[in-house]
């Protein structure tokens, strides 16, 4: 069995898509994963499968999220041990260890993150690598002009989490459920 960590876009936060966890863990179980479990209230599911290809598992909660909830939030998933090289190629810790100064998007797909073409002020930062894009924002994620920027930005859109987030579902996918 694969350990996996699906990320929800956009679910519970904002106020416009209200997706109550005890339902999606539900609907995860019912379309044929194990172990379901979830973190926090913005659509953190961790899951067992028999499957490898991480695409074929987003699409397949994609749809039976569309089919449960009043939206279909897109759906982006990581290996267990995706996720770990994630946590391991953060390049800015050496800045600070304060997790609430370090983001990580995840982009959908298999292509490789590219850097967007976006103005970057000092002492913000960003970085591509693998499939994500790390970002260094000091004063938060709500006051940042690099991520008002980014949000902007054409192209394929990821979902974003913190890095107590990123950090605290690479340790629950080493847990047994």
């Amino acid at each position: 069995m694969t350990v996996m960590v699906a990320l929800l876009r956009g679910v519970n936060v904002g106020g416009a898509t209200k997706v109550p966890m005890v339902d999606l863990r539900r609907v995860v179980a019912d379309a044929g994963y194990g172990d379901v479990r979830t973190y926090v209230n913005s659509g953190n599911v961790l899951l067992t499968t028999d499957a490898t290809d991480t695409d074929e598992v987003a699409a397949t909660l994609r749809a039976a999220c569309a089919a449960a909830f009043a939206v279909g939030p897109d759906v982006i998933v990581r290996t267990r041990d995706e996720l770990h090289a994630v946590v391991a190629g953060n390049p800015f810790l050496d800045r600070d260890d304060d997790p609430t100064h370090h983001h990580v998007v995840f982009l959908p797909g298999r292509e490789t993150a590219r850097l967007p073409d976006v103005d970057v002020t000092p002492p913000e930062d960003l970085a591509a690598a693998g499939r994500e894009v790390y970002l260094f924002l000091p004063h938060g994620m709500g006051r940042s002009p690099l991520a008002a920027r980014l949000a902007r930005q054409p192209g394929p859109v990821g979902t974003a989490r913190n890095w107590r987030t990123v950090t605290t579902l690479a340790r629950m996918a080493d847990e047994p459920a």
